[in-house]
């Protein structure tokens, strides 16, 4: 479905991504691990044609993204939910999946999957934005990336800033969620990565230094140790 290949991007002078390369099959969820700063976020951004590679090819379901302008890359399919979270805060949960509903949909089967997916958030659906807890705001902006109909779904830290007993909310939607879409994940939260994907890359210094099955990798395991720590 997606192929990131020998990508390079640079923020100014900075080269921050430095031949990255890494591909998700439709229905997996693939994880994207490393400490903070070493172009996990980035990545992401690359894919969605925010920081466009200098040099390098991302290609979905066959075709060329580089060159294209970010509204295009979105249009094709694909879907972000970004660290920030960017919930419209003064709107109430269900005027912000309204928003994200695409003018051909129907509101109300997207509504509906909303609060199936997140029964939490129905009993604040008239609530606004804003006042929701972490927690809450990031399930709603999953739900966004979700009724906006799209294939892949890149999914940035959403265990970043949440209370311990939030992150296992988050992580049983996102599971559900994977059932039936096909993630890109970034998340420094290693046991949770593990816990969500098929599939990982690990990143050190704007490089995948190391990839494969998520069920035969442990925290234990000397590579992952020497690239996660501090």
């Amino acid at each position: 479905m997606l192929e990131v290949d020998d990508v390079h991007t640079y923020y100014g002078e900075s080269h921050v991504l430095q031949g990255v390369s890494l591909s998700v099959e439709e229905g997996e969820t693939v994880a994207l691990i490393g400490r903070n700063g070493v172009g996990k976020t980035t990545t992401l951004r690359s894919i969605l044609q925010l920081a466009p590679p200098r040099e390098g090819s991302v290609r979905y379901r066959g075709e060329e993204l580089v060159g294209l302008e970010t509204h295009e890359v979105a249009r094709k399919g694909l879907g972000w939910v970004p660290e920030e979270r960017r919930v419209f805060s003064h709107l109430t949960v269900e005027e912000n999946v309204e928003v994200a509903t695409p003018a051909e949909a129907d509101v109300g089967a997207a509504l509906d999957r909303t609060y199936e997916t997140f029964p939490a958030l129905e009993r604040f659906r008239d609530k606004e934005a804003g006042d929701l807890s972490g927690g809450q705001q990031q399930m709603l902006a999953i739900a966004r990336g979700l009724v906006g109909e799209n294939d892949l779904l890149l999914v940035d830290e959403p265990s970043e800033g949440l209370a311990p007993q939030i992150v296992q909310a988050v992580v049983d939607a996102l599971r559900e969620v994977g059932r039936e879409t096909t993630m890109l994940l970034v998340e420094q939260n290693f046991p949770m990565a593990m816990d969500l994907a098929d599939r990982f890359y690990l990143l050190d210094h704007g490089e995948v230094v190391a990839s494969g099955d998520t069920e035969d990798v442990s925290r234990d395991d000397e590579l992952i140790r020497r690239y996660l720590s501090a």
